[in-house]
């Protein structure tokens, strides 16, 4: 036994034996809220990863404040349009005159809620799916997995681009609904596999033998213990759904109502920016997305370190 479950109350210690599962649904709650924290902080991961996520939710919220332009500030004047970095305009203008910086500093709130929006649509199909799968198993089983497969065998970029062509609309709600409806898959597969391995558990068939119901089963017993998987899940899904926006943006299938960083690149790129410059164009927002996007990996590694015991370094 590791020091970190013999922290753990004694209620983890039933007539059941040790149950690793239930150590880490307890580490979520309670008293170990805060050993679950200091375990997270003890990563340079976690740290990092923290770090990067507040910077830009931050400027997020304080754009408005902080920005010296409007983001519709458009300039009438032929030498304001694309000029090079400056103490004016640090990151340069672009073809309509406007403040990159400012452009990119309003893309933050898009973006970000583009990716928790996202995430929030996918892992909660992903998750209802793979524990009715994975859960009740038999011909609902054989269908949800078909279908499921048929999913995750369509590539990703062809699959969102069929359903942006039948959405029809491109703003912001609709491309949240194609990254979410596109990802849901492989978190049902996951959850299906923990559930499956779960429901055979001791404590699970004698929740079942006292007479306790699929739901109350599922709602007490499954769910809690699929809880740290999904969450582990979901940040790095965050960070996948804001790189699709931008691969979508840069289609031209993006949001055309709200400024994105992939609104950016794609604006840039189709002005040549990157052949005539100012090269702050193409690059900071491009630079924004690689960078939260390794925020959210940098939390989610150090999220799936703390929640499984397996990855504990000891």
């Amino acid at each position: 036994m590791t020091k970190f479950q013999k922290t753990l109350p004694n209620l983890a210690h039933s007539t059941l034996g040790w149950n690793p599962l239930l150590a880490d649904k307890m580490a979520l709650t309670g008293k170990n809220w805060g050993r679950t924290l200091d375990l997270f902080f003890a990563t340079w991961m976690g740290k990092v990863g923290i770090a990067i996520i507040l910077f830009f939710v931050f400027i997020a919220i304080y754009a408005q404040i902080f920005m010296p332009y409007d983001k519709y500030e458009i300039s009438e004047n032929p030498a304001d349009i694309k000029l090079d970095a400056s103490w004016e305009h640090p990151f340069g203008t672009d073809e309509l005159g406007r403040d990159v910086l400012t452009r990119v500093a309003y893309g933050t709130l898009a973006s970000l809620t583009i990716g928790f929006v996202a995430m929030a649509i996918s892992m909660g199909m992903g998750t209802l799916v793979g524990l009715a799968s994975g859960y009740w198993g038999g011909w609902r089983d054989e269908v949800i997995m078909r279908v499921n497969d048929v999913f995750l065998s369509i590539p990703w970029l062809v699959l969102m681009i069929v359903i942006a062509a039948v959405l029809g609309r491109q703003n912001l709600m609709s491309v949240i609904l194609v990254i979410g409806l596109t990802g849901w898959s492989t978190t049902a597969r996951i959850v299906r596999s923990q559930v499956l391995s779960l429901k055979e558990r001791q404590f699970v068939e004698r929740a079942k033998a006292v007479g306790a119901g699929d739901w109350h089963t599922i709602k007490k017993h499954i769910f809690p213990n699929v809880v740290p998987l999904v969450f582990a899940n979901a940040i790095l899904t965050i960070a996948i759904s804001i790189l699709s926006e931008s691969t979508l943006s840069f289609l031209k299938l993006g949001p055309n109502d709200v400024e994105t960083w992939g609104r950016i690149l794609e604006s840039a790129y189709s002005t040549h920016v990157e052949l005539t410059g100012p090269y702050p164009y193409i690059i900071m927002p491009g630079l924004c997305i690689v960078v939260v996007v390794l925020g959210f990996t940098f939390v989610g590694y150090a999220m799936d370190e703390v929640l499984n015991p397996k990855l504990r370094k000891r």
